[in-house]
C-alpha cells in the first residue's frame, strides 16, 4: 500500500515540477479564441432572457443550423438524384451487356449444337466407312486365300504337268527306239 502512496507522490510532483515552469507567453489569437470562449461560457450559466445580445446570438445560431441542414439535404438530395442516375446507367449498361453476352451465348450454344451434329455426322460416316473397311479387308482376306489356293493347286498342276511331259517325252523316244528295233528286225 505505500509503495503505491509514493508512486502517486512522485506522479503529482513531477507534473507540478511541468507547471512550475515559466509559460510560453500564448499567441494573440490563442488569447481571442480564450477570451470568446470564456464569453459563451459565462453566456450560457447566466443567460438572461432580457439580454438581447443572447436571444440574437440564439436566433443566430438556430438560422445557422437551419441554413446547414438545408444545405446538408439539398447536397444528399442531389447526391441521391446523381447516384440514382448512376445507378440507373449503371443498371441500363448491365443490362445491355446482359442482352448481348445472352445473344452471343445462344450464338455459341447453336454453333456448338451445329458442330456436335457435325462430328456425330463425321462419327457415324467413320463408323459406316470402318465397318465397309472390315468388310472389305474381309473380302479381300477371303480372295487372297482362294488366289493362294487356286495359285497352289496350279502349281501342284504345272508340277504334274512337267512329270506328264517328260514322261511323255521319254514314252515317245523309247516308241522311237521301239519302232527302229522293229525296223530293223523286220529287215
Amino acid at each position: 500500500m505505500s509503495s503505491l502512496y509514493t508512486r502517486s507522490k512522485e506522479y503529482t510532483r513531477s507534473r507540478k515540477a511541468q507547471s512550475d515552469s515559466p509559460p510560453s507567453s500564448p499567441s494573440p489569437i490563442a488569447k481571442t479564441l480564450r477570451h470568446e470562449r470564456l464569453s459563451r461560457l459565462e453566456a450560457a450559466t447566466n443567460p438572461t432572457p432580457s439580454d438581447s445580445s443572447y436571444s440574437d446570438r440564439a436566433a443566430g445560431r438556430s438560422s445557422a443550423y437551419s441554413r446547414r441542414e438545408n444545405r446538408l439535404a439539398a447536397l444528399s438530395s442531389r447526391a441521391e438524384e446523381e447516384s440514382n442516375r448512376d445507378y440507373k446507367k449503371l443498371y441500363e449498361s448491365a443490362l445491355s451487356e446482359n442482352q448481348k453476352l445472352k445473344s452471343k451465348l445462344q450464338e455459341a450454344q447453336l454453333e456448338l449444337a451445329d458442330i456436335k451434329a457435325k462430328l456425330e455426322k463425321a462419327a457415324q460416316q467413320k463408323q459406316e466407312k470402318t465397318s465397309d473397311r472390315s468388310s472389305m479387308l474381309e473380302m479381300e482376306k477371303r480372295e487372297k486365300r482362294a488366289l493362294e489356293r487356286k495359285l497352289s493347286e496350279m502349281e501342284e498342276e504345272m508340277k504334274i504337268l512337267t512329270e506328264l511331259k517328260s514322261d511323255n517325252q521319254r514314252l515317245k523316244d523309247e516308241n522311237g527306239a521301239l519302232i527302229r528295233v522293229i525296223s530293223k528286225l523286220s529287215k
